[in-house]
């Protein structure tokens, strides 16, 4: 029986991952900002088979609170087979560039708040010695852009800071794994225009763990964005800087 725990369990994504776990009759344990949502989630799973849901409801964004989360967390547990991050805000470029307050919100959810939790678990996977540790980030953090190149800047960050973890904790048996989503269906994307482009979130739930079960460790979801961002992150910087994107 795997320990799944769910960082940004409220997330479309993370919910769709967590009803797979579920049908394997995994343990959950749910890390979400809002308690009411997760005991809903909660009861779902447990209808789908989960053998065991626990919740904690915790601001993200309240570093100092990280270290005690993960405690508990590892105290309930005493083992985590996989540790799945997944909170995040797209934020508003055109705010951001004008409000501080908007800029920091974007560069705290995205990648302020992983590198500290991701600390933190790091520590306890290392001691184990064994499970997974998976990032969502962005294909956004391949290139800046324009449109939006502050939470692109994050999810260069977290995905920088993955790769360096990936590093660190290989020696003791623990895999990282970085996801760069294209487009996804989500209500954080609710107001874009979807095209053929777009994914659902059931789709790159399966992908999360299919990768996690093979022990993959770079992964475009869907795939096809790898071939995607190779072309545009090859073309010149004085062609690119002139194109609106």
């Amino acid at each position: 029986m795997k320990k799944i725990l769910i960082i940004g369990a409220t997330s479309a994504i993370a919910q769709e991952v967590a009803k797979q776990y579920s049908i394997e009759k995994s343990e959950l344990i749910l890390v979400g900002r809002r308690r009411d949502f997760l005991d809903i989630i909660a009861q779902d799973l447990q209808v789908r088979g989960a053998s065991k849901v626990s919740v904690f409801a915790q601001d993200l964004n309240d570093f100092s609170l990280h270290h005690q989360l993960i405690e508990k967390i590892w105290g309930l547990a005493k083992k985590v087979d996989v540790v799945l991050l997944a909170h995040g805000v797209l934020g508003n470029q055109d705010k951001a560039e004008a409000d501080q307050g908007e800029l920091l919100s974007i560069l705290n959810s995205n990648f302020m708040s992983h590198a500290s939790l991701l600390n933190e678990v790091a520590a306890k996977m290392k001691q184990q010695k064994s499970g997974t540790i998976a990032v969502i980030s962005s294909v956004a953090g391949d290139r800046g852009k324009q449109s939006n190149y502050i939470y692109g800047a994050a999810q260069s960050a977290k995905s920088t800071y993955a790769d360096g973890l990936r590093n660190r904790l290989f020696p003791y048996s623990v895999n990282v794994i970085t996801f760069k989503l294209g487009f996804v269906d989500t209500p954080m994307t609710k107001e874009f225009k979807k095209g053929a482009l777009w994914a659902s979130p059931s789709g790159i739930a399966k992908g999360i763990v299919k990768s996690i079960e093979h022990g993959k460790n770079i992964v475009y979801l869907p795939f096809f964005w790898r071939y995607i961002m190779m072309i545009i992150k090859n073309i010149p910087e004085g062609i690119f800087k002139k194109l609106k994107m």
